[in-house]
């Protein structure tokens, strides 16, 4: 029962994908766009929950108090500091794990070398995680210091860095997951 259930969901998904491709190339990119809404809303909770969680750790809660500063990243006391720096970039490279994997195989139906997608995909993650990494905390002290409450500052802050990544990975992921295997 659970099985035809899998396979029935799979087949809807599968029919919708097909009726895209009838279209033409441009039904194809838009409804690849809503099937990445989907899975970036996804990715978006995980980050939104792990954010949470780890922020009420004690471990994380003592770093708070400990000022981050380093290459390009400014996460001051004031922001919650190291603490939040940790929080922050854990629960961000959860989210685009989970959209890496999701994506590749039910956004894009992609079959393509998973070693060489997944290490350009790295790359690419790694500048953008390092451009939050740095925005984030520019964001979360400002409203804080606008007398935002420091959780809810830390919420906002990370949904203005993932609308920016949202925005920015769907072209990167296109181009990378485009290409299918040779049968």
């Amino acid at each position: 029962m659970v099985q035809e259930q899998k396979t029935e969901k799979k087949g809807v998904l599968h029919k919708v994908d097909s009726a895209a491709a009838e279209k033409g190339s441009a039904v194809v990119t838009a409804w690849q766009f809503v099937k990445f809404i989907v899975v970036s809303l996804l990715a978006c909770i995980v980050q939104f929950a792990l954010l949470n969680i780890l922020q009420l750790l004690p471990p994380i809660q003592e770093l708070f108090t400990r000022d981050f500063h380093w290459w390009v990243f400014d996460y001051p006391a004031a922001a919650n500091g190291l603490g939040y720096f940790i929080a922050f970039n854990v629960s961000n490279i959860a989210a685009q794990i989970v959209a890496f994997f999701v994506n590749r195989k039910k956004t894009f139906n992609a079959d393509n070398n998973i070693p060489v997608t997944l290490t350009i995909y790295i790359l690419a993650t790694l500048l953008l995680i390092c451009f939050s990494a740095w925005l984030s905390p520019t964001v979360n002290a400002w409203l804080i210091g606008m007398d935002v409450n420091d959780k809810l500052a830390g919420n906002i802050s990370t949904m203005v860095c993932s609308t920016l990544q949202f925005f920015i990975y769907f072209p990167i992921d296109k181009l990378l997951m485009r290409q299918k295997k040779k049968k």
